[in-house]
């Protein structure tokens, strides 16, 4: 009984190679391995990490309007982002099919759907077998995100199996947003992973009344991201080392329980794999007194309807061609 219901997880709390994508996932493909070699079968990675958190809108006048350094800083952002569709997440693919480990990683992605110019921030989950489960675009940027980010849609807002557990998870302040959290709750999620760009201050008030409230494990996994860690040849290089603080992202990942107490505590300030080995015992238990999308609803009185069509500029509708 033990043994199936156990999960053993890590949390990779890692510093991307900033507004690098090869390398950056040369290094998520690296802690991978770790992971595995750790004995856990998921492992989760922070918001954004692939090529980075767009740190620089806040430290270089970012709402400037036709600045020609915020698009010099945007295009290269671009180049680094995120194609599904072109391949670059193939290695991460086969490191996770070669382990059987499955991986849930944030992303910068560029979809050919929406046009190839646009970003979105991306939480993309992917099996035990390399294959890509579902790709969930944030709903909404926070602030001012919004100079860089798109907005996405309701498509990705699925869950997964892995072990005894329900897999599902939100990018950052999207796992404040009640109605977000339902929609995963209602797919049976028991194992939620919030993905934040990093900091304590955001991980420590919210992973313990998530674990609470979904009666459910969270994992909150957060980079790390200091003044040092921006690259020379950065576009924001000069304007960054004037502007911003030694700390831009100091960690804080951890793990609440079903229970909403800790199970592992937020770790800040260096990089780690953090694993703990989870038991769904504890999700029944805790479910006894609430289980909000089982005998505690009333869908007779409150429900939700989500849009899961992913969405785009247009449906072409062609006529047959005449014979």
């Amino acid at each position: 009984m033990a043994d199936r219901d156990s999960l053993t997880v890590g949390l990779a709390q890692i510093t991307p190679v900033w507004l690098d994508r090869a390398a950056t996932l040369a290094k998520v493909e690296d802690w991978i391995t770790r992971a595995a070699e750790a004995g856990c079968k998921f492992v989760a990675f922070g918001e954004a990490l692939v090529p980075g958190y767009p740190f620089w809108i806040e430290h270089t006048d970012g709402a400037r309007f036709e600045s020609s350094l915020q698009k010099d800083i945007h295009a290269h952002y671009l180049d680094q982002a995120v194609q599904i569709e072109a391949g670059h997440l193939d290695g991460v693919r086969a490191t996770a099919a070669r382990l059987s480990i499955a991986v849930m990683l944030g992303i910068m992605e560029r979809p050919a759907d929406r046009g190839g110019h646009s970003i979105y921030c991306s939480r993309v989950h992917i099996d035990a077998k390399g294959q890509i489960g579902s790709v969930h675009r944030k709903l909404m940027p926070t602030y001012e995100e919004r100079l860089s980010w798109a907005p996405g849609d309701g498509h990705g807002l699925r869950v997964h199996p892995i072990g005894p557990f329900t897999v599902g998870g939100l990018n950052c302040f999207e796992n404040w947003m009640p109605l977000s959290r339902a929609a995963l709750y209602a797919q049976g999620e028991d194992l939620h992973v919030a993905l934040w760009p990093g900091n304590r201050r955001n991980t420590e008030p919210t992973t313990r009344f998530l674990a609470r409230e979904g009666r459910s494990y969270v994992l909150a996994v957060s980079a790390l991201m200091r003044r040092k860690d921006v690259p020379s040849d950065s576009p924001a290089a000069a304007m960054l080392e004037d502007d911003c603080p030694a700390v831009l992202a100091d960690g804080g990942s951890c793990i609440a329980g079903p229970d909403g107490e800790w199970v592992v505590e937020p770790i800040t300030g260096r990089e780690e794999l953090v694993v703990a080995t989870l038991n769904h015992r504890e999700v029944r238990r805790e479910r006894q007194n609430f289980d909000l999308a089982g005998h505690y609803a009333r869908p007779d009185v409150t429900r939700l309807v989500v849009d899961r069509r992913r969405q785009g500029l247009a449906a072409f509708e062609d006529e047959s061609p005449v014979v």
